[in-house]
């Protein structure tokens, strides 16, 4: 009996890491009691259909605890990976609205409680819902399964591996929200040229006060326009993280 408990907290110890640090799901949005069920429905469910590589009768007290250790570290890393690629729909928001000058304007996360930018938080709901849409739950329920089949419960891969992951997952997330937001950058740039040339010709203008709704209106209609563009980054949030996770 001993031994069935513990092969379970194995799996759950994993499942309970990676949904600990998953978006959306790991959300304070969602109640603690929902995400402890799930998380042991999927338990059962993993448990039984994935093999142990390990006989848990035969485990001593430490040994249990460092697999129990390997399996947490193993499952946050999964799910920090996902939340890094996951964050950069909100990075570009964040890019477009320092380029508008709206950073001190801040929000309520209904998400995650936190304060936030009321551009990045629209079109990180934006991306929720079509992430959803086109069954994404099902690829983070895909992620947990293909880890059970590259390291079964017991094993876990080696630091660096992880290492390596969330490295590159950071860099991606980089290059990917400085992508999304470059057509804005670029509208941005060529603005700021012409009000020097006019703060130039007009000295007397007071440029920034004159053209803040100008930069304002000019950032809410390239967001408008570019704002169908953020459903194509769900085909490559898919492919970033067949290429980033450690499994």
């Amino acid at each position: 009996m001993l031994a069935i408990v513990l092969g379970f907290t194995l799996v759950l110890t994993r499942i309970s890491a990676f949904f600990v640090s998953l978006p959306v799901f790991g959300w304070p949005a969602i109640p603690i009691p929902i995400r402890g069920l799930i998380a042991f429905i999927l338990s059962v469910f993993f448990y039984f259909c994935k093999p142990l590589a390990v006989d848990p009768a035969g485990l001593s007290t430490p040994a249990a605890m460092v697999l129990l250790g390997g399996e947490a570290i193993y499952g946050m890393a999964l799910g920090f990976i996902a939340t890094m690629l996951f964050a950069v729909v909100q990075l570009s928001g964040r890019i477009a609205e320092q380029q508008m000058g709206m950073t001190m304007a801040e929000i309520v996360d209904p998400l995650r409680g936190e304060k936030t930018g009321e551009l990045s938080s629209l079109m990180e709901m934006v991306f929720i819902l079509l992430f959803l849409s086109v069954n994404g739950h099902h690829m983070l329920l895909l992620i947990i399964s293909k880890s059970y089949d590259a390291f079964p419960t017991g094993t876990v891969p080696t630091l660096n591996l992880l290492v390596e992951g969330v490295v590159g997952a950071s860099s991606a997330m980089l290059i990917a929200g400085l992508r999304l937001a470059a057509p804005l950058l670029g509208a941005f740039l060529v603005l700021m040229v012409t009000l020097a040339m006019l703060a130039r010709l007009v000295p007397e203008m007071d440029i920034l006060t004159v053209t803040l709704p100008v930069r304002i209106a000019l950032g809410l209609f390239l967001m408008a326009a570019f704002l169908p563009f953020v459903g194509g980054f769900v085909t490559e949030f898919a492919d970033w993280m067949a290429k980033l996770l450690p499994i």
